[in-house]
This record gives C-alpha cells, structure tokens and sequence, in this order.
C-alpha cells in the first residue's frame, strides 16, 4: 500500500540524496510519476516484488532518518513559527497605523515581516 504521496515527497527532498540511485529511480517512477508497481517492474524488467522491495527499502531508509534527524519535522515547525511572527507583525503594523504613528515601531515590524516571510520562502523584497 502506498504511504501518504506528500509525506514521502518531503522526507525524499529532505534525505533522497542518501538513496541509491535504483532507488531514486524506483521512488520516483512510484511517488512522482504515479506508476504502479507492475509498471515500473515491466518497464525495467524485473519482477513487481523486486520494484516493491527496493521501494519498500527507500521509504524506510527515508522513515529512519527522519526518526534520527527529524529535519522534516523541524521545518514544518518552523514554517508554522514564520506564519505565526507575520500574523503578529501584521497585527502590530494595524495597531500602530490605527494608533500611535510610531515609524520606529512600523520600520522594526515590516522587518519583522520581512524575515518571517523569507523562512517561508517568499522573496526578500520589503512589505
């Protein structure tokens, strides 16, 4: 059975270099190309167990080390902590445009913003 396509597209972008090249190749036949199993086996003629065992060998050489390094994890943490700082960057530019007028409170929050922005990988090219 199929793990979750998005789950493994990341942990294959975060790790897929520690991977031998069949299984590159396999993982992305099955994962980003969407082929079944007996296809992949047809077309590189071998059986459908040998395609399910060098892909079953990727996903858990994948599984392990993100169990070890959890790099995935990390930046799915940091990507909700970038989308949290600019809410309240945000929130803070409204409060002092509504209130104080304050262009030292305005500059440091559009910076603020800027940054939390560039962690989620929008270009850094002001607010």
């Amino acid at each position: 059975m199929k793990d979750n396509p998005v789950t493994m597209a990341l942990l294959f972008d975060f790790y897929g270099e520690t991977l031998t090249d069949k299984q590159k190749d396999y993982f992305d036949l099955y994962y980003g190309r969407d082929l079944s199993l007996s296809e992949i086996s047809e077309n590189e003629g071998i059986t459908r167990q040998g395609v399910r065992d060098v892909i079953s060998r990727a996903e858990n050489t994948l599984r392990d080390l993100e169990s070890r390094l959890g790099l995935v994890a990390r930046y799915g943490h940091l990507l909700l902590t970038a989308g949290k700082l600019s809410e309240a960057a945000r929130e803070i530019l409204e409060i002092n445009e509504r209130r104080y007028i304050n262009a030292t409170i305005k500059k440091r929050a559009e910076e603020i913003l800027r940054l939390a922005e560039t962690l989620n990988g929008a270009p850094e090219n002001g607010v």
